[in-house]
């Protein structure tokens, strides 16, 4: 009798709920673990960046990455959301302040879809800006500076990214009246991350012509790691735009791995026809090139269409990465090839490919037309328009933040030259992501070590120690006309001075010397 008085006040409890909420829990749910899916994607670029770079500068990226997150999160709270997304905006290009510190975001009908509060979806954009602004400073990889970039975030936040997505996302923008198809941020996103990290880059200048030579990245299985952590919170990006527990949100989910899949392969093989080798790192530039097409289109094609996307989106973006030696602009992690062409080609891809049959699978946008196989063909010019409108306005808007942010006392964007050869991490941080020159420590005995170690205090003293307390590492030294010359570096005493670093092991009783470029 218990037992079941204590049901009927259950159900009498879950029917007062669900008549109280507009909003399905599933719905709601589905879209928190999205969310928290694309927070999880900061760490994947910071992984994913630290180990394409030098070893000397790799935590200094992890590091420009995280600050940048926790930067965005304030700005979006503190107007970043209202700009982009109020409703009583009609100009069609930016928001107003009506929503200023999320001022009545709450349990009403979000301005993306009726499926979800408008509190969530606030959360929601958030994350995706949080990995668009960790993705354009990128473009700042061994010679920017943290603090300014910081700051240069914030406005480039405010100037660029929130135009973009009232363009393109609120009912008011001029691109969602124009009938542009963005699913997931082919223009805020893609195109607003790879031209921004290339405008950035240009005004940042070229990093020093030795720090070119012999580049190579530092940890390739760190490069693997975040490729698939990003593949991870890329199911949410894209299958949470649906915003919804919805057959469309599977949709995208299924053309977001295919394309993965197909862009790796593209990628691997080109890279295998000109190397003969299987390049991981080529591999994880291809998966992420097609989960970058994916992000503008994934909610729109159906998969066989998304398999296309995928191997163009491989190929194309793989010879885009010489396109930084024509323009002669240091993009030194690809951001413009991979993110900017990416979108771009997604975008491309639902004037041709969109369907109407996958939009109508949310039970939402049951009345939207697709592309060409919709038999609609302006939505070709749709599409190149609003590409030729993001892509300028990132560009002139970012260099000129770039600019002017870097005429600031105190805030000039790039260190000094000597700075960039002893690495960000030395100069900027202070921490290393790998300890290279401490790690001694622990493989080298007590009894190996020179009495003077006990008192040392900096890294240069750590390398003087070792070289003196192994005889046959002093001797290479010299053999190689080579002298001890400031932290974490050796300096030939030839007249071509070339800077390397210098890391000191032993063990086994066997000394070694390892000169990493």
């Amino acid at each position: 009798m218990a037992l079941t008085s204590i049901t009927e006040v259950s159900n009498a409890i879950l029917k007062k709920r669900r008549a109280d909420t507009l909003f399905d829990g599933g719905d709601v749910s589905f879209i928190m673990m999205a969310a928290a899916m694309v927070f999880f994607m900061i760490p994947g670029l910071s992984f994913l960046y630290s180990g394409l770079s030098r070893r000397k500068s790799a935590l200094s990226l992890i590091m420009v990455v995280s600050a940048s997150n926790a930067v965005c999160i304030f700005q979006w709270y503190f107007w970043g959301y209202s700009l982009a997304f109020s409703q009583t905006a009609n100009n069609g290009f930016l928001g107003n302040l009506a929503n200023f510190g999320l001022i009545d975001v709450l349990g009403k009908p979000s301005p993306g879809s009726p499926l979800v509060p408008e509190l969530l979806y606030a959360l929601y954009q958030m994350e995706c800006a949080c990995v668009t602004v960790a993705i354009m400073v990128g473009g700042i990889a061994e010679r920017g500076r943290i603090l300014p970039a910081m700051v240069i975030t914030f406005f480039w936040m405010t100037l660029v990214y929130c135009p973009l997505a009232c363009w393109a996302w609120n009912p008011n923008g001029w691109g969602y009246k124009f009938g542009v198809l963005d699913f997931a941020g082919g223009g805020p996103v893609e195109i607003g991350s790879g031209v921004g990290g290339l405008a950035y880059a240009w005004v940042l200048g070229c990093r020093q012509d030795k720090e070119l030579q012999n580049f190579r990245p530092n940890n390739v299985s760190m490069v693997n790691l975040g490729t698939f952590i990003l593949w991870f919170g890329w199911l949410g990006f894209n299958g949470g735009n649906a915003f919804g527990a919805n057959l469309r949100a599977v949709m995208a989910i299924w053309n977001t791995m295919i394309a993965a899949a197909f862009g790796g392969i593209a990628w691997c093989l080109i890279d295998y026809r000109l190397h003969r080798k299987y390049s991981m790192v080529g591999f994880c530039s291809g998966t992420i090139v097609g989960l970058i097409a994916a992000t503008p289109a994934s909610g729109f094609l159906p998969p066989w269409a998304a398999l296309i996307m995928g191997i163009l989106a491989g190929a194309v973006c793989n010879y885009a990465t010489k396109l930084k030696f024509l323009l002669r602009i240091d993009d030194s992690l690809d951001i413009f090839a991979q993110h900017a062409i990416g979108g771009i080609l997604g975008l491309l891809m639902n004037a041709f490919f969109a369907t109407k049959s996958v939009i109508a699978l949310d039970g939402v946008n049951t009345n939207v037309i697709g592309g060409w196989i919709d038999h609609n063909w302006k939505q070709l010019y749709i599409q190149l328009a609003y590409i030729l409108a993001a892509s300028l306005y990132t560009f002139i808007i970012t260099a000129l933040i770039v600019h002017y942010v870097d005429t600031i006392p105190g805030l000039h964007i790039r260190v000094a030259a000597g700075s960039e050869t002893l690495g960000l991490d030395e100069v900027e941080i202070g921490e290393y992501a790998t300890d290279y020159i401490e790690i001694w420590r622990d493989v080298m005995g007590p009894v190996a070590m020179h009495p003077d170690v006990i008192r040392r205090e900096s890294t240069l003293d750590t390398i003087t120690c070792a070289v003196r307390s192994q005889p046959t590492l002093s001797q290479e030294i010299s053999s190689c006309n080579m002298h001890v010359h400031d932290n974490l570096h050796i300096r030939d005493s030839r007249m071509d001075e070339k800077p390397v670093e210098l890391e000191v092991l032993s063990g086994r009783g066997q000394a070694r010397i390892s000169i990493i470029a």
